[in-house]
Parts: structure tokens; sequence; C-alpha cells
């Protein structure tokens, strides 16, 4: 093992690319990284063409659901936002539609 990875702490994990596929589960994250989160993903979804994207909060409570609505509504690329259908997750996700970029 080398030196540098026997200091290494819990906090010294390498952030891990994310696919942009127009779906992003947030089951994976801590809510606090999602005001970061959020917006980064939308905008790398725009600069690839991805206008419609599918955030999966979850059912549960509903605070992170809130949480997400109240990020998307600050948003101006954000065009439109509305929980899903039936056939893409109900109110355990949301569809987002993004404005182009000019």
């Amino acid at each position: 093992m080398a030196d540098d990875q026997q200091h290494a702490g819990p906090n010294d994990v390498p952030p891990v690319e994310l696919p942009i596929t127009g779906e992003l589960d947030l089951h994976a994250f801590h809510p606090k990284d999602l005001k970061d989160l959020i917006p980064t993903y939308l905008s790398e979804c725009r600069k690839r063409g991805i206008l419609c994207v599918r955030i999966v909060h979850g059912k549960g409570i509903g605070n992170l659901r809130r949480t997400v609505h109240s990020i998307l509504s600050r948003l101006p690329e954000v065009a439109t936002f509305a929980l899903a259908g039936e056939q893409c997750g109900s109110w355990g996700a949301t569809m987002v539609h993004l404005h182009p970029l000019e």
C-alpha cells in the first residue's frame, strides 16, 4: 500500500463521474449535495441536447421531492417540471423540461 493511501481519510474519496443520460437517481446522494448536483447535471444535459430529464427522488414522506422542486423552481434553464406520470415513476420522480442552449 502506498504511503498516501495509508493516510487517506473517509472524506478523501475521489469524485465519481456520472453518466449523462437524462435520468438522475438521487438515492445514492446525500441531500446536502443536491443544491450543486442538480444544476450541474442539468447543465451537462443541456450541453448534450438532452432537454427532458427524469429526476428520481423516491416517494417516501416527500422531503426530498420538496427539496428537488425548490431547487428546480430557482433555475432559469428549467422551462417546466412536474411529477412523472404513472409510466415514469409517478410521484417518486419528477420530469424536467429544459430550455435549449441559445
